[in-house]
């Protein structure tokens, strides 16, 4: 049984606008200093314009949830948007064998490192890969000295699609123990935003990290999708603006 409150119904595809989808998981337990710690899950699918699906973050293999996602069209790609978020690609490549799995930056060394057998096929850049160019915007999130991400923007949707640059965890659903940690670390909603020890890598090197996020800003995202805790769903690029203020 989970430790958090969770985003019921789980494994379960909710609309967010024409063609794009989320999908809220079970928990993970995630290595932290003193212990470990559970986080709530939750992967986005989008449409593309060849009627393929493009799979960001998928969560653990669930039969049902395979059943609702071949009903919307074949799976053609599955993405790791940084080096934390790849653990149940494998399981999805060995049920969607014709799709690309998609390595972020240092998720290869990463998966080595922790033992766990994954095979990508190709690499995340700075910009979109014709498979996808229609329908996805994306950009790699650089200056941190630890963990890269690539950021995709849904255009007809106006959606940003963030994983860790974002966490914005509601109390309530939350051990009380791990909301004072989250309090600590910044990531409490309302006021969600990397966690400080993310931030700190970022040291010396916020030059880099303000000019992606201007190009984030440009986009003019109108929500914005996250991979722990409550989305922005309205309000994106100022809630953007907030959750990044660090970096001024």
């Amino acid at each position: 049984m989970s430790s958090l409150g969770l985003y019921e119904p789980l494994n379960v595809i909710k609309p967010v606008a024409s063609g794009f989808w989320l999908v809220d998981g079970p928990e993970i337990r995630m290595a932290v200093p003193g212990g470990r710690l559970p986080f709530p899950t939750r992967m986005t699918v989008a449409r593309l314009a060849d009627g393929g699906l493009w799979c960001h973050s998928p969560i653990a293999p669930d039969a049902g949830l395979f059943a609702a996602i071949d009903a919307l069209g074949p799976v053609r790609h599955l993405v790791s948007p940084n080096m934390l978020h790849y653990a149940h690609i494998a399981a999805w490549k060995q049920r969607y064998p014709d799709a690309v799995a998609w390595a972020s930056p240092g998720v290869r060394e990463r998966a080595a490192s922790q033992r766990i057998a994954v095979t990508f096929d190709a690499g995340l850049g700075d910009a979109p890969p014709p498979a996808w160019a229609d329908t996805l915007d994306q950009l790699h999130f650089r200056g941190s000295r630890v963990l890269e991400e690539i950021v995709f923007l849904h255009r007809d949707s106006g959606t940003l699609i963030l994983t860790d640059l974002i966490e914005n965890f509601e109390p309530s659903r939350l051990p009380r123990a791990m909301r004072l940690l989250v309090r600590l670390a910044g990531s409490l909603d309302p006021d969600g935003k990397a966690p400080v020890d993310m931030r700190l890598t970022y040291v010396d090197r916020k030059r880099i990290a303000r000019a992606c996020l201007e190009r984030m800003l440009a986009w003019r995202p109108r929500r914005v999708i996250l991979a722990h805790g409550r989305c922005y769903l309205q309000d994106g690029e100022a809630e953007l603006r907030r959750a990044f203020r660090w970096l001024a």
